[in-house]
Protein backbone atom coordinates (compact mmCIF):
# COMPACT_ATOMS: atom_id res chain seq x y z
CA UNK A 1 0.00 0.00 0.00
CA UNK A 2 2.15 3.11 -1.13
CA UNK A 3 -0.74 6.03 -0.60
CA UNK A 4 -2.11 7.16 3.03
CA UNK A 5 -5.92 6.51 2.48
CA UNK A 6 -7.83 7.50 4.87
CA UNK A 7 -11.24 6.71 3.81
CA UNK A 8 -9.86 2.92 3.87
CA UNK A 9 -9.83 1.15 7.85
CA UNK A 10 -8.05 -1.93 8.26
CA UNK A 11 -9.60 -3.99 10.78
CA UNK A 12 -6.01 -5.85 12.34
CA UNK A 13 -7.23 -9.26 12.02
CA UNK A 14 -7.07 -12.31 9.58
CA UNK A 15 -10.06 -14.36 11.30
CA UNK A 16 -12.52 -13.58 9.25
CA UNK A 17 -15.09 -14.35 11.21
CA UNK A 18 -14.10 -11.19 13.74
CA UNK A 19 -13.41 -9.47 10.80
CA UNK A 20 -17.14 -9.94 9.54
CA UNK A 21 -18.75 -9.26 12.90
CA UNK A 22 -16.73 -5.64 13.56
CA UNK A 23 -17.35 -4.57 9.98
CA UNK A 24 -20.62 -4.92 10.43
CA UNK A 25 -20.99 -2.70 13.41
CA UNK A 26 -19.69 -0.08 11.26
CA UNK A 27 -20.98 -0.75 7.77
CA UNK A 28 -22.56 2.83 7.84
CA UNK A 29 -19.62 4.96 7.92
CA UNK A 30 -18.66 5.76 4.35
CA UNK A 31 -15.57 3.53 4.65
CA UNK A 32 -13.88 0.79 2.79
CA UNK A 33 -12.81 -2.57 5.41
CA UNK A 34 -10.16 -4.77 5.09
CA UNK A 35 -8.76 -7.47 6.65
CA UNK A 36 -5.18 -8.33 7.20
CA UNK A 37 -5.97 -11.20 4.88
CA UNK A 38 -6.15 -8.70 1.74
CA UNK A 39 -2.76 -7.56 2.47
CA UNK A 40 0.44 -8.86 2.09
CA UNK A 41 1.61 -11.57 4.61
CA UNK A 42 4.07 -10.15 7.32
CA UNK A 43 5.01 -11.02 10.70
CA UNK A 44 2.47 -10.96 13.46
CA UNK A 45 3.19 -8.32 16.12
CA UNK A 46 4.92 -9.38 19.13
CA UNK A 47 2.10 -8.97 22.03
CA UNK A 48 4.25 -7.69 25.02
CA UNK A 49 1.97 -5.56 26.64
CA UNK A 50 0.86 -6.26 30.34
CA UNK A 51 -2.59 -5.37 30.07
CA UNK A 52 -5.49 -5.66 27.08
CA UNK A 53 -5.08 -1.80 26.35
CA UNK A 54 -0.81 -2.29 26.13
CA UNK A 55 -1.87 -4.74 23.53
CA UNK A 56 -4.22 -3.55 21.43
CA UNK A 57 -2.53 -0.36 20.86
CA UNK A 58 0.81 -2.10 19.79
CA UNK A 59 -0.94 -3.83 17.48
CA UNK A 60 -2.77 -0.96 15.99
CA UNK A 61 0.35 0.67 16.04
CA UNK A 62 2.09 -1.81 14.14
CA UNK A 63 -0.17 -2.81 11.30
CA UNK A 64 -1.11 1.13 10.80
CA UNK A 65 2.57 2.22 10.93
CA UNK A 66 3.49 -1.05 8.41
CA UNK A 67 0.66 -0.46 5.81
CA UNK A 68 0.33 3.55 6.48
CA UNK A 69 -3.37 3.15 7.19
CA UNK A 70 -5.96 3.79 9.74
CA UNK A 71 -6.16 0.87 11.98
CA UNK A 72 -8.31 -1.02 14.93
CA UNK A 73 -6.88 -3.85 16.71
CA UNK A 74 -8.22 -5.54 19.70
CA UNK A 75 -7.16 -7.28 22.70
CA UNK A 76 -9.45 -9.46 24.64
CA UNK A 77 -9.16 -12.57 26.93
CA UNK A 78 -10.73 -13.80 30.35
CA UNK A 79 -10.22 -12.75 33.99
CA UNK A 80 -11.49 -15.05 36.65
CA UNK A 81 -11.78 -13.61 39.76
CA UNK A 82 -10.74 -16.37 41.87
CA UNK A 83 -7.64 -16.64 39.87
CA UNK A 84 -6.39 -13.15 40.72
CA UNK A 85 -7.57 -11.86 36.84
CA UNK A 86 -5.82 -14.89 35.15
CA UNK A 87 -5.61 -15.87 32.33
CA UNK A 88 -5.97 -11.96 31.27
CA UNK A 89 -3.60 -11.07 28.32
CA UNK A 90 -2.65 -14.46 28.59
CA UNK A 91 -6.09 -16.15 27.61
CA UNK A 92 -4.93 -17.33 23.69
CA UNK A 93 -2.22 -19.25 25.67
CA UNK A 94 -2.82 -20.10 28.66
CA UNK A 95 -1.28 -23.83 28.98
CA UNK A 96 1.54 -23.13 26.70
CA UNK A 97 2.44 -24.13 23.27
CA UNK A 98 1.07 -25.33 20.97
CA UNK A 99 -2.25 -23.28 21.57
CA UNK A 100 -5.50 -24.81 21.41
CA UNK A 101 -9.00 -24.36 23.58
CA UNK A 102 -9.08 -27.57 24.57
CA UNK A 103 -5.93 -27.51 26.46
CA UNK A 104 -6.73 -23.85 27.80
CA UNK A 105 -9.93 -25.00 28.95
CA UNK A 106 -9.05 -28.03 30.59
CA UNK A 107 -5.81 -25.91 32.66
CA UNK A 108 -8.79 -23.32 33.54
CA UNK A 109 -11.40 -26.27 35.10
CA UNK A 110 -8.21 -27.72 37.01
CA UNK A 111 -7.34 -24.51 38.42
CA UNK A 112 -10.61 -24.22 39.99
CA UNK A 113 -11.07 -27.57 41.41
CA UNK A 114 -12.96 -26.70 44.92
CA UNK A 115 -13.81 -23.20 44.28
CA UNK A 116 -17.14 -22.93 44.81
CA UNK A 117 -19.83 -21.87 42.54
CA UNK A 118 -20.69 -18.86 43.41
CA UNK A 119 -16.78 -17.65 43.52
CA UNK A 120 -16.26 -18.40 40.00
CA UNK A 121 -17.68 -15.15 38.77
CA UNK A 122 -15.16 -13.82 35.77
CA UNK A 123 -15.82 -11.49 32.58
CA UNK A 124 -14.67 -11.26 29.32
CA UNK A 125 -12.93 -7.97 28.46
CA UNK A 126 -11.79 -6.56 24.94
CA UNK A 127 -10.19 -3.25 24.37
CA UNK A 128 -10.01 -1.99 21.07
CA UNK A 129 -7.52 1.03 20.00
CA UNK A 130 -7.78 2.96 17.10
CA UNK A 131 -4.43 4.26 15.20
CA UNK A 132 -3.92 6.88 12.08
CA UNK A 133 -1.30 5.67 9.45
CA UNK A 134 1.24 7.97 11.10
CA UNK A 135 0.92 5.89 14.58
CA UNK A 136 -0.89 8.34 16.38
CA UNK A 137 -3.28 6.84 19.06
CA UNK A 138 -6.68 8.67 18.10
CA UNK A 139 -8.70 6.26 20.93
CA UNK A 140 -9.21 3.17 22.80
CA UNK A 141 -13.11 1.40 23.68
CA UNK A 142 -13.75 -1.60 26.07
CA UNK A 143 -16.30 -3.71 26.94
CA UNK A 144 -17.08 -6.52 29.20
CA UNK A 145 -19.71 -9.51 30.00
CA UNK A 146 -19.95 -10.81 33.41
CA UNK A 147 -20.67 -14.69 33.70
CA UNK A 148 -19.51 -17.95 35.76
CA UNK A 149 -17.03 -20.76 35.04
CA UNK A 150 -19.37 -23.74 34.68
CA UNK A 151 -17.37 -27.04 35.26
CA UNK A 152 -19.07 -29.35 31.81
CA UNK A 153 -19.28 -27.37 28.87
CA UNK A 154 -22.51 -26.44 27.23
CA UNK A 155 -23.17 -25.29 23.76
CA UNK A 156 -21.59 -26.14 20.10
CA UNK A 157 -21.16 -21.79 18.71
CA UNK A 158 -18.67 -19.77 20.16
CA UNK A 159 -14.86 -20.92 20.52
CA UNK A 160 -12.32 -20.47 23.05
CA UNK A 161 -13.57 -20.55 27.19
CA UNK A 162 -17.53 -19.75 25.28
CA UNK A 163 -18.83 -23.67 26.20
CA UNK A 164 -17.63 -23.16 29.93
CA UNK A 165 -18.94 -19.34 30.51
CA UNK A 166 -22.27 -18.96 32.14
CA UNK A 167 -24.37 -15.77 31.51
CA UNK A 168 -26.57 -16.33 34.17
CA UNK A 169 -29.17 -13.24 32.53
CA UNK A 170 -29.58 -15.79 29.55
CA UNK A 171 -29.36 -18.79 31.53
CA UNK A 172 -26.81 -20.08 28.87
CA UNK A 173 -23.33 -19.93 28.01
CA UNK A 174 -21.97 -18.05 25.53
CA UNK A 175 -21.74 -21.27 23.22
CA UNK A 176 -25.50 -21.74 23.65
CA UNK A 177 -26.54 -18.12 21.95
CA UNK A 178 -26.21 -17.35 18.22
CA UNK A 179 -23.61 -15.15 16.64
CA UNK A 180 -26.28 -12.28 16.37
CA UNK A 181 -27.48 -12.69 19.97
CA UNK A 182 -23.61 -12.79 22.04
CA UNK A 183 -22.69 -9.63 19.33
CA UNK A 184 -25.49 -7.70 21.17
CA UNK A 185 -24.06 -8.30 24.52
CA UNK A 186 -20.37 -9.45 23.92
CA UNK A 187 -17.53 -7.12 25.19
CA UNK A 188 -16.08 -7.17 21.27
CA UNK A 189 -19.67 -6.22 20.44
CA UNK A 190 -19.61 -3.52 22.87
CA UNK A 191 -16.54 -2.67 22.09
CA UNK A 192 -16.97 -1.88 18.38
CA UNK A 193 -20.06 -0.04 18.76
CA UNK A 194 -18.65 2.68 20.82
CA UNK A 195 -15.49 2.63 18.08
CA UNK A 196 -18.34 3.23 16.07
CA UNK A 197 -18.74 6.80 17.42
CA UNK A 198 -15.28 7.47 17.58
CA UNK A 199 -14.40 7.06 13.93
CA UNK A 200 -17.82 8.69 13.27
CA UNK A 201 -16.32 11.99 15.17
CA UNK A 202 -12.80 11.36 13.83
CA UNK A 203 -14.09 11.11 9.88
CA UNK A 204 -15.87 14.84 11.11
CA UNK A 205 -12.58 16.39 12.36
CA UNK A 206 -10.96 15.31 9.24
CA UNK A 207 -13.64 15.81 6.58
CA UNK A 208 -13.95 12.89 5.48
Amino acid sequence: MKEKTQSMLLIATGNKGKFTEIAAELSNLGIKYISLADLPKIPECEETGQTFEDNAIQKARYYATHFNVLTIADDSGLEVDALDGNPGVMSARYAGTPCNDQANNAKLIKELTGVAHEKRTARFRCVMALVDPGGNLIGTTQGAIEGIIIDTPRGQNGFGYDPYFFVPQLSKTTAEITREEKNKISHRGQATRKMHDRLKNWKLKVGN
